[in-house]
């Protein structure tokens, strides 16, 4: 066992090497540096990691830099919120190095630019903030939520960033479909409601609102939960079908012609009769979806909650021993019914399942 996790160690070590090396010769230095930090982590004199940091961290270090200034220099519209990135990975650098006795005793001054990162977020914010007033202007669902996620990174770069929030609460609201909810029993069944599958399906941009609720805005769409009935079968179905059974056993012994015991066997028989006693039960629902302008079908489904029971026994005559282990386990059960609250429960519960797969499978679009 011990040999075995020796094997596995070298081999992960063999691995970690590797990749950094590769990452290396590639021109990936900022993922060289971190594998052959946390390789030294690990093993603070490995010679391969030690030569893999120490050529890769200036060449990390300028890379970074220089990207950071050719962005600035050429007008990149993301340059603040890019030199952000750029300032943090070096920030990082120098914490995973100082966490790491090896990769110290290799860059014994790393780089930071903590300085520098704080002097720019506010750039930042406002290249994210300028962003997201052009993305809400547009006017579009999808460009809402890009306003979302840009006003929601310019706050993070600098907390309280203008109306960030303000802006951020109202691109959530251009982005957010709304969706008015009815819900319509045609049968005499109490089923309780669907209403918790349509909530649960919590999804950001997306509200279900009561259609009869009092909201100032308007729907995007009209949505329709028509429960039609709950029917069982009545009664049970039962099917029988019967067997012939035979089997040689082993009755006594004798002598045989060479003074040797034989086995005396005697072929017994039985009758087996198999039982099936099945159940079925279905709940069904339509779901139709509806465009709130134009009236346009977007869905419309039958929902099926089905359930299917069933059970079954044996009875024999003749003689026991004809029959196999299984079948004398069927003879031993006796007939059942059904637990018919049972069914309806599950038949309802299968509805909703049903109902909350099609939802998850329409609202994926949007």
């Amino acid at each position: 066992m011990r040999q075995v996790l020796w094997v596995v160690i070298f081999l992960l070590t063999l691995e970690a090497c590797s990749s950094g090396k590769a990452a290396l010769s590639h021109g990936n230095y900022y993922e060289a540096v971190l594998e052959s930090v946390n390789r030294l982590r690990d093993s603070p004199d490995h010679k391969k990691a030690k030569a893999v940091l120490q050529q890769g961290y200036p060449l990390a270090i300028e890379f970074i830099e220089s990207g950071i200034t050719n962005g600035i220099s050429a007008g990149d519209p993301k340059k603040w919120r890019n030199a952000v990135k750029g300032y943090e990975q070096i920030n990082f650098l120098n914490d995973q190095i100082k966490t790491s006795l090896g990769a110290m005793r290799v860059i014994t001054k790393p780089v930071t630019r903590y300085n520098e990162l704080r002097d720019i977020r506010s750039k930042a914010a406002e290249e994210s903030y300028a962003d997201g007033i052009t993305a809400l202007m547009k006017n579009t669902r999808e460009d809402a939520k890009r306003a979302y996620f840009l006003f929601k990174e310019a706050s993070i770069y600098e907390p309280g960033y203008r109306e960030s929030i303000e802006m951020l609460n109202q691109a959530e609201s251009n982005a957010t479909l709304r969706v008015g909810y009815e819900e319509i029993n045609s049968s005499t069944i109490n089923y309780g409601s669907l209403q918790p599958v349509v909530n649960g399906l919590n999804r950001q941009f997306l509200a279900f609102v009561p259609r009869n609720a009092r909201d100032t805005v308007r729907f995007h769409q009209v949505m329709r939960i028509n429960f039609l009935g709950y029917r069982e079968d009545s009664p049970s179905r039962i099917t029988t079908t019967s067997e012939d059974l035979s089997r040689a056993v082993k009755t006594g012994e004798k002598k045989g012609p060479d003074g040797k015991p034989q086995d005396i066997m005697t072929t017994v028989t039985a009758k087996i009769t198999y039982y099936k006693k099945t159940k079925g039960t279905r709940s069904t629902a339509t779901l139709t979806i509806n465009d709130a302008a134009t009236s346009a079908i977007l869905r419309n489904e039958t929902l099926d909650g089905k359930v299917f029971w069933q059970y079954e026994w044996a009875t024999f005559s003749g003689d026991e021993r004809a029959l196999a282990s299984s079948q004398q386990q069927l003879c031993k059960a006796k007939e059942t019914s059904p637990n018919d609250r049972e069914l309806f429960n599950q038949s309802i519960r299968n509805l909703e399942a049903d109902l909350g797969r099609s939802l998850r499978s329409f609202y994926s679009q949007y």
